[in-house]
């Protein structure tokens, strides 16, 4: 296909929707500029100058070289295949972030805020720590009275799910097209009502929505962040978290609790190695410690819960959990 350059007032300019990346000028004219599909080069000195545009595809390499006499207008054909042609479309991605993290804070406001849960999607049915998880997001559910949000996925993220529904309270997912280890992507989860989930393209506006959820507004909400054993994924969240709360971005006023699950161990090579970070002086002494609690058992974070929020053990929620939890 063929694209025309044309002069204009002072200016080139070079007409090509399909073409979009140019190169380096030889010799060139003072100002060049690309505005939407058109390239223009312009200049006070328009006199025997070369210039040279290079497109790029995944086929090869297009190289244009144009030498314009002095003041005179001229036209020059530009022929690129289809094949070697670039579509090129102007970026929208930082539109659809933001309207993907409005639509997460619109669920939020309508599910409520709670316990986020962050963990593996590949830990199954069959495995210890699903059982766990299960029971775990079970008694929180019970013992603080509010809404599970998960990544709305597979593994311990549904074992979590499947406990806050036993408990008969509110769940929110906000999930991701394709979960690490599968094959194909999927927007629809197996059994939750399409109106307490929503499925994120972009990763950073779900990350947004996990934090918007566990922040709390007033003294009376109940939230946490609790971290079950996980991969590349979970260690990715839990570190911003972890982050956010040592900067006092989130937490500052109304501190939210931070729970790590090190069940089975899992952790504790995690937990040594930051600790190497301590001697090493990149992270102070205790810092850490302070950021989160450590709990081995399902017991030990329903009593550290109980203790951040002050539910005295006459509260029936507690009553029901303890012996739950025997």
């Amino acid at each position: 296909m063929t694209r025309s350059l044309k002069p204009f007032g002072g200016i080139i300019v070079i007409s090509n929707p399909s073409w979009k990346l140019v190169g380096s000028f030889m010799m060139g004219f003072s100002t060049w500029g690309s505005l939407g599909s058109h390239v223009v080069v312009g200049g006070s000195r328009f006199h025997q100058r070369r210039i040279k545009f290079q497109s790029f595809s995944t086929t090869g390499q297009n190289t244009l070289n144009f030498k314009f006499p002095k003041r005179r207008l001229i036209q020059v054909g530009v022929s690129l295949s289809k094949q070697e042609s670039i579509e090129f479309d102007e970026r929208k991605s930082p539109d659809e972030v933001k309207e993907e993290i409005k639509r997460c804070y619109e669920l939020i406001n309508r599910q409520g805020r709670g316990v986020v849960y962050l963990g593996s999607s590949r830990m199954g049915p069959s495995h210890s720590h699903y059982m766990r998880a299960q029971e775990l997001a079970k008694e929180i559910a019970n013992l603080l009275d509010c809404t599970s949000w998960s990544g709305a996925g597979p593994g311990l993220m549904d074992a979590v799910t499947q406990g806050a529904m036993q408990a008969g309270k509110p769940v929110g997912g906000l999930k991701i097209g394709r979960e690490p280890g599968e094959s194909t992507s999927s927007n629809v989860h197996p059994y939750l009502p399409s109106e307490t989930y929503f499925t994120c393209r972009f990763f950073s506006a779900r990350k947004h929505g996990l934090v918007d959820a566990a922040v709390r507004n007033n003294s009376s909400d109940k939230t946490a962040v609790v971290a079950l054993p996980g991969g590349v994924g979970t260690l990715d969240e839990m570190f911003e978290i972890m982050g956010l709360i040592q900067l006092e971005r989130i937490g500052s006023k109304l501190p939210i609790p931070f729970v790590l699950m090190n069940y089975d161990s899992f952790y504790s090579k995690l937990l040594d190695f930051l600790d190497s970070c301590e001697d090493w002086g990149t992270v102070y002494k205790g810092e850490v410690a302070s950021l989160w609690k450590v709990c081995e058992s399902n017991s030990q974070a329903l009593a550290y819960l109980a203790e951040f929020y002050n539910i005295s053990c006459n509260d029936p929620r507690k009553k029901e959990t303890a012996l739950e939890s025997i």
